[in-house]
């Protein structure tokens, strides 16, 4: 059975994220709300927790997870990040965008693009996220909450609640946060190519 807390999407309770950032030191897979929609996530270096995500997407291991960190100066002990990429994620964050970088032989090679060795990378903007970053002090492995037979995320947990209950240990519930996500940017290629269009828009982008 999971452990649902109810937090509040703006000024989210200090207790709730601390027994949170417990249950994910312990090997727990958490769903939590975020600026795009509902998420799940794990420990960085829990490859237990991380196998989960997997199995509860039906990722195979050419799918890359996604860091998500509370700021920029995360991002580099992970990605490779140049000074043209920099400037472009320190205008778009934080929001709702994920960049493709090049991992750093930092990041756990279970959780990058198994192939091109690439990660992910997100810095949100929702009040929740941004507080159970602070608290456990470290970014997550992270994929969206959407199960493989849905043609849409999650956006309300109780509408899933039943199957939430069986596929994770914490549910973060912050009310609906909508269904459309992030808008995903990759940057590894010496330019910017928009793979995702989602929530976060993309006017004056691709001129970088």
């Amino acid at each position: 059975m999971a452990h649902w807390f109810d937090i509040h999407p703006v000024n989210p309770q200090a207790r709730l994220l601390a027994q949170a950032a417990v249950h994910l030191r312990q090997g727990a897979v958490i769903a939590y709300p975020t600026d795009s929609c509902y998420a799940l996530g794990c420990h960085l270096d829990d490859k237990a927790a991380a196998e989960r995500l997997r199995k509860i997407r039906k990722f195979d291991k050419d799918k890359q997870f996604t860091l998500v960190c509370r700021d920029l100066s995360e991002i580099a002990t992970y990605a490779r990040v140049d000074n043209w990429q920099f400037r472009l994620l320190r205008q778009l964050t934080p929001g709702p965008y994920t960049f493709v970088l090049e991992a750093t032989k930092e990041l756990p090679r279970r959780v990058m693009h198994e192939k091109r060795k690439t990660i992910g990378i997100r810095v949100p903007q929702n009040a929740v996220t941004q507080a159970l970053l602070a608290t456990l002090g470290e970014p997550l492995i992270s994929c969206t909450l959407q199960f493989p037979d849905e043609a849409l995320p999650v956006s309300d947990p109780y509408e899933f609640e039943d199957r939430l209950e069986r596929e994770v240990d914490v549910v973060l519930n912050g009310g609906n946060c909508g269904l459309e996500p992030t808008t995903v940017i990759d940057l590894t290629d010496g330019r910017v190519q928009v793979i995702r269009q989602g929530k976060g828009p993309v006017h004056g982008i691709l001129s970088e």
